[in-house]
């Protein structure tokens, strides 16, 4: 993504920077990249701030490696910039943290979007150190995420080789996926007020359909979309369709919000 990544105050990010328009915060996942949420960042730059901060997921001092620690980081970065009200967008672990972020900060959130969230069942490499030095592994691993096994490029692949390859990246990567499974969220999504809309691949191995619908379920105001022939990223492998829905939830979500203003004037 041809877009310079902004740093300041140790916070690494991109930001559309569109005047006076709602901001849209994205948070990759585990093996994520700003270059996930490239057809969103494009589509809605023009109607929203979009910002995609790079959690430090392999940068964070080995004791605070925890998803709480990402959450707290998300926390200290939206108080830098001074956002009000942002509408979350987290994919895999992403969503997690989007959700542990709302519950502990529902003033600051407007809306939720969740799509192949990680927070009550997940399987991707497991907790377990992935194989070290085994390319062709990491390419089929890599592959599984999607239905298409050819959305995973060559530079993706590379990408996560190099991280499990790295030995201490390798070990951050264990911690926090062992810290996302112990924060399990069954017992604390119904804290969750804010709308929230749930895109699911039907593909998806390791947020299997019926974790969507799990969420859909907990969660008291969410709707829930599925898409076909799509696996763990459907803002990648499906990006028009995903970005429909998108666009479509955050238009009534704000609609919504200015009818209730004028109502209580």
């Amino acid at each position: 993504m041809n877009v310079p990544v902004i740093e300041e105050s140790g916070f690494k990010y991109i930001e559309s920077g569109k005047q006076g328009g709602e901001t849209l915060l994205l948070l990759h996942g585990l093996f994520g990249a700003l270059s996930n949420f490239e057809s969103i960042f494009k589509r809605f730059s023009g109607k929203y701030n979009v910002v995609i901060p790079m959690l430090p997921i392999y940068e964070m001092p080995i004791l605070e490696v925890s998803v709480v620690g990402l959450v707290d980081f998300v926390s200290k970065f939206v108080s830098f910039k001074k956002y009000d009200k942002v509408h979350l967008l987290g994919n895999s672990l992403g969503g997690h943290i989007a959700l542990l972020y709302a519950i502990a900060h529902p003033e600051h959130v407007a809306s939720i979007t969740l799509t192949g969230s990680s927070g009550l069942f997940e399987s991707a490499f497991g907790t377990a150190f992935p194989k070290r030095g085994d390319y062709d592994y990491i390419k089929k691993k890599t592959g599984d995420t999607f239905y298409d096994p050819s959305v995973a490029t060559k530079e993706l692949v590379d990408e996560v080789f190099s991280i499990v390859n790295d030995r201490l990246k390798g070990l951050r990567v264990v911690m926090t996926a062992k810290s996302a499974v112990r924060h399990n969220l069954a017992d604390k999504l119904h804290n969750i007020k804010a709308p929230t809309l749930l895109v699911w691949g039907k593909q998806d191995a390791v947020t299997p359909p019926f974790v969507g619908e799990q969420f859909h379920e907990l969660i008291a105001d969410s709707r829930l979309h599925f898409l076909d022939k799509c696996g763990h990223a459907p803002m990648m492998e499906k990006p028009e369709e995903f970005n429909d829905i998108l666009e479509d939830f955050l238009k009534e979500v704000i609609e919504k919000r200015s009818f209730a203003k004028v109502e209580e004037a």
